[in-house]
C-alpha cells in the first residue's frame, strides 16, 4: 500500500510534498494509518485530535493514545476538548453535526493561526459509499451522489482510493496499533447501520462492489461537469445586469428552455433556495412577487428576476445639522453649497430656496402614504404613485432615499425635487445640493 500511496501523492497530490500539513487524527484505524503513511513518506505533518467527551474514559484514552503516538514519531500534536452535548443542545442540532462543526472550525482556526496549508482527513472508499447511500435515502441532487471530494479548499483526503479492508491489512502487516471506537459497533446511527448491515450484504452480492462503485462515481462526476457547463452558459446568457448587491436575470432566457425548473435549481441553490416550485412560479408571477431563502431573495420585476441579499439592519435615519456641508449616505455623499444663481439641474443635483429649508434635515427611506409636490408639475402626488409611474422595481423603492425638511419631502434623491422648495424670483439664497458617488 505504501508504494501505491506514494505514487498517488506524486501523481495526484504533488503539492502536499512542499506544504505544512495538519492531520486530523482520532486514534482510530484510518487516521493512524494515514499518519504512518505520511510520516514514512517524509511529509511535513503535525497532528490534531478532538476529545468530544462523549464516551467518558474511553474518549480520554483516545487522547492519551494520540499523544503517545505523536511522541513515538516525534511529531507536534494539538488536542482540544469539547463539550459536544452542550453545544448540540444549545444549537439544536444532532451530536454528529455538532461534532463535525466543532472539529472543522477548530482545525481551520488552528491552521490559520499556525500557518498550516492543508488539513488531511482519513476518509476512504468505504466512507464514500456510505455517504452515497445516506444521500440516496434523502432528497438530494446529483451533487449529493458524486462522492466525497478528494480536495475541497484546504481539506485533502489522500486515502479515498483505498478500501477499509486494504487499510486494515496494511496496519496489521506493519503491526500498527489503533483505538476502536465502541460507538462504531452500534447500529443506532444510520451510517453504522449501513456499514454493518447493508454494505456487507451488497459486497456479498458483488465482491467487486467498491471497484464498480468507483466507476459509477466517475460517470456521475462526468455528468455533473456537463451539467455545470450547461448551467453556467445559461446563467451567463440570462444575466442582464450585475452590481455589488444585485444580479438581474432576463426571464425570457429561462422560458425557452426545455426544463427551466432544473436550471433555476442549479443556478439558485448556492444562494440557499429550496422551494423550487415557488422559484419556478416566479416566471409567470405578478411583478413584485418575492421568494426568500435564509440569506437572499428573488424578486419578480416585470420580465426580470432580481437576486439580492436580505438586509438585516433596520432602516436608519441620518440627521444633518446646519453646519454639515458633506454627509455620507449609503448611496454616496451629499454636498451642500450656497451659491449666487441657479443653473440647469442634473439628475444628481437639486437647487432649492435656502430660506425655506429648516434644519436639522433628515435623510431616510420613504413611508407608505407620504405625499410630495413634484417639481415641474401642478399639485401633489403620493410617493407610491410616483414610483409606480416611474416604473420603480420593489428593490428600487426600498433603496430609494429622500431628503426631508420638517418632515416634508425636499428631494427624492437622484430623481425629483419638491415644488415647495423650488427657487423663485423671490429667492434670496440658493442651496445647491449634490449627490456624488
Amino acid at each position: 500500500m505504501f508504494k501505491t500511496f506514494k505514487s498517488h501523492i506524486e501523481n495526484q497530490l504533488p503539492f502536499l510534498k512542499e506544504k505544512k500539513l495538519l492531520i486530523a487524527i482520532s486514534g482510530g484505524l484510518d487516521s493512524v494509518v494515514l499518519t504512518h503513511l505520511c510520516y514514512k513518506l517524509g511529509l511535513n505533518i503535525s497532528l490534531a485530535h478532538c476529545n468530544f467527551n462523549l464516551r467518558g474514559k474511553e474518549s480520554d484514552s483516545d487522547e492519551t493514545f494520540v499523544l503517545e503516538l505523536a511522541m513515538q514519531l516525534n511529531l507536534e500534536v494539538f488536542t482540544q476538548s469539547f463539550e459536544t452535548s452542550i453545544y448540540a443542545e444549545t444549537n439544536k442540532t444532532s451530536i454528529q453535526v455538532a461534532a463535525r462543526e466543532l472539529r472543522y472550525t477548530w482545525f481551520k482556526d488552528l491552521s490559520k493561526e499556525l500557518g498550516y496549508d492543508y488539513i488531511l482527513t482519513a476518509h476512504h472508499a468505504d466512507d464514500t459509499l456510505e455517504t452515497f447511500l445516506i444521500n440516496l435515502t434523502r432528497a438530494t441532487g446529483l451533487e449529493g451522489l458524486t462522492g466525497i471530494p478528494e480536495l475541497n479548499n484546504t481539506i485533502v483526503r489522500p486515502l479515498l482510493p483505498y478500501s477499509r479492508e486494504t487499510i486494515k491489512h496494511f496496519a496489521k502487516t506493519n503491526s500498527y496499533t489503533w483505538r476502536e471506537d465502541s460507538s462504531n459497533a452500534s447500529t443506532k446511527y444510520l451510517r453504522n447501520k449501513l456499514r454493518h448491515e447493508v454494505i456487507p450484504l451488497l459486497k456479498e452480492i458483488n465482491p467487486k462492489l467498491l471497484n464498480g462503485f468507483q466507476s459509477t462515481l466517475q460517470h456521475l462526476q462526468d455528468a455533473a461537469d456537463i451539467i455545470k457547463d450547461s448551467v453556467n452558459d445559461v446563467s451567463e446568457r440570462a444575466i442582464a445586469e450585475e452590481t455589488k448587491t444585485t444580479i438581474t436575470y432576463n426571464i425570457s432566457v429561462f422560458k425557452v428552455l426545455k426544463n427551466p425548473k432544473a436550471y433555476l435549481y442549479h443556478i439558485f441553490k448556492a444562494y440557499g433556495f429550496t422551494a423550487y416550485n415557488d422559484v419556478y412560479n416566479l416566471l409567470e408571477a405578478q411583478s413584485g412577487k418575492q421568494v426568500f431563502s435564509k440569506t437572499h431573495r428573488l424578486i419578480k420585476n416585470r420580465e426580470t428576476l432580481i437576486l439580492t441579499v436580505i438586509e438585516n439592519e433596520a432602516d436608519k435615519s441620518i440627521l444633518i445639522s446646519k453646519e454639515n456641508r458633506e454627509v455620507k449616505i449609503p448611496i454616496g455623499t451629499i454636498i451642500f453649497e450656497e451659491i449666487n444663481k441657479e443653473f440647469k439641474s442634473k439628475k444628481n443635483e437639486l437647487y432649492v430656496d435656502a430660506d425655506l429649508i429648516q434644519f436639522p434635515l433628515e435623510i431616510r427611506s420613504w413611508k407608505d402614504g407620504e405625499l410630495f409636490y413634484p417639481m415641474g408639475m401642478q399639485g401633489k402626488k403620493k410617493l407610491s404613485k410616483f414610483f409606480k409611474d416611474e416604473k420603480f422595481s420593489l428593490l428600487d423603492k426600498e433603496k430609494c432615499l429622500l431628503l426631508y425638511s420638517n418632515n416634508e419631502v425636499v428631494w427624492i434623491i437622484n430623481y425629483r425635487g419638491d415644488n415647495r422648495y423650488r427657487v423663485t424670483e423671490k429667492t434670496n439664497r440658493i442651496f445647491k445640493i449634490t449627490l456624488q458617488d
